[in-house]
């Protein structure tokens, strides 16, 4: 396996943000001003159902954890309104929006991530090394979303939740049960980055070159 090719911004990304995020990380919640920053990001077909669950299972968190929370969250067009607004209601900071261009960096900045588990938001994750949450796009034939999840839960880097398991209960759960560990989102933060792969063009200019170097012989 090469990996998969990641742009640059990711590289700068794990690079530049890694170092100072996961001390942040690994810092106990040690007064009410400590912040735990969440990224919610569901891609062009998940957006919908972290806009249902992800704002109500904030509300179910207790209110001294809501109030250190800082929220990244990206929402179809059509749920910004009422995304921002549960937020709003909460008094939670946090920040809506239908895309974010620089994707990496807020990944880099969150301690951890709730999101769809694609190959490239997988990659992303073990590149820049950050706990997730992740919740693979059902019905697809070849489960690949399943088995990418999967991938990062086995090194300790993950939680993989199935579509029906992904309550708001269950994901309020989950956050006090991460917010109260922080050396487990430490420990999960690296072992996801334990599995990246920085260079993986590199590593797929030197297959393509053997392979045609073999083919010559």
């Amino acid at each position: 396996m090469v990996g998969c090719n990641r742009r640059q911004s990711l590289a700068s990304a794990a690079i530049q943000a890694f170092r100072p995020c996961s001390q942040a990380a690994a810092t106990p919640y040690s007064s009410p001003n400590t912040v735990l920053r969440l990224a919610i990001f569901g891609g062009s077909q998940g957006a919908r159902i972290m806009a249902d669950i992800v704002p109500a299972a904030i509300a179910l968190l207790e209110p001294g954890l809501r109030a250190r929370l800082h929220v990244v969250q990206q929402a179809r067009e059509e749920d910004l309104a009422r995304v921002h607004d549960a937020y709003a209601a909460l008094s939670v900071a946090a920040e809506v929006a239908p895309f974010f261009s620089d994707l990496p960096a807020r990944f880099a900045a969150s301690h951890l991530v709730v999101s769809r588990s694609g190959a490239s938001t997988v990659a992303e994750l073990a590149a820049i090394g950050r706990a997730s949450i992740l919740v693979p796009l059902p019905h697809a034939i070849d489960q690949d979303q399943f088995a990418n999840a999967g991938v990062l839960e086995r090194a300790g880097g993950a939680l993989r939740l199935v579509q029906e398991a992904f309550t708001p209960e269950r994901l309020a759960s989950e956050i006090s049960g991460l917010a109260a560990a922080p050396q487990q989102l430490a420990a999960m933060a690296a072992a996801a980055r334990s599995l990246g792969k920085l260079d993986a063009a590199t590593r797929l200019a030197d297959l393509v070159l053997n392979v045609a170097s073999i083919a010559k012989r």
